[in-house]
């Protein structure tokens, strides 16, 4: 069986859980969610112990692939309702920058040309569900990197927007210049050396 699948879910005070049918709905301090469980799995919660079990009578190795994923998406919910999920990235780069308006977030990391927007900006709508805060905005002459947060009860809804900023501009190898998420190594580069003729 699926290691991970056997293992129960353990539902702290202030998540509320309910069975439906193949729908388990998840609710907490930072959010509701809400998901349809493969027919392959059957979910149950007691209310006494505050415990949620998967279990699962499909030994096919898809059936196992099954358990395992929606034992760990529903920690996930879990999770998010009651703590959330958050993304840290950090812009590197002199005159790279960005700003939240409203719901739409503003980076500037150098690009020039044509359809790139006004100020060689991105603008970006932050979806439903999500939260940005921008922690520092980068001032001119600042060596420190511009930085935000991507927050949100829904990891993959968080980790997809946090994947789209990052793609915007991802870090170079020779000057360390783009967006990287914080703690992300980035392996460098030397330039190439000058060498005198003789």
């Amino acid at each position: 069986m699926s290691r991970v699948g056997k293992q129960p879910i353990e539902v702290p005070a202030g998540v509320n859980v309910s069975v439906s049918g193949r729908q388990i709905t998840v609710s907490g301090a930072k959010g509701n969610s809400a998901w349809s469980f493969p027919a392959t799995t059957a979910v149950a919660y007691d209310p006494g112990v505050r415990r949620i079990c998967v279990t699962t009578a499909d030994r096919s190795k898809q059936g196992q692939a099954n358990f395992g994923l929606t034992r760990a998406l529903i920690a996930n919910m879990v999770r998010g309702v009651s703590q959330g999920f958050e993304k840290r990235l950090q812009i590197y780069g002199t005159g790279y920058n960005c700003k939240l308006q409203g719901r739409v977030l503003h980076v500037n990391v150098g690009f020039m040309g044509r359809n790139r927007g006004v100020g060689s900006q991105f603008e970006l709508k932050v979806p439903d569900g999500v939260d940005v805060v921008v922690e520092k905005e980068a001032a001119r002459g600042d060596m420190e990197p511009a930085a935000l947060v991507i927050r949100g009860a829904d990891k993959q809804q968080v980790g997809q927007f946090a994947a789209e900023v990052h793609a915007l501009r991802k870090t170079e190898p020779y000057k360390g210049k783009g967006i990287r998420y914080a703690g992300e190594f980035v392996r460098r580069k030397q330039g190439k050396a000058l060498t005198g003729g003789g």
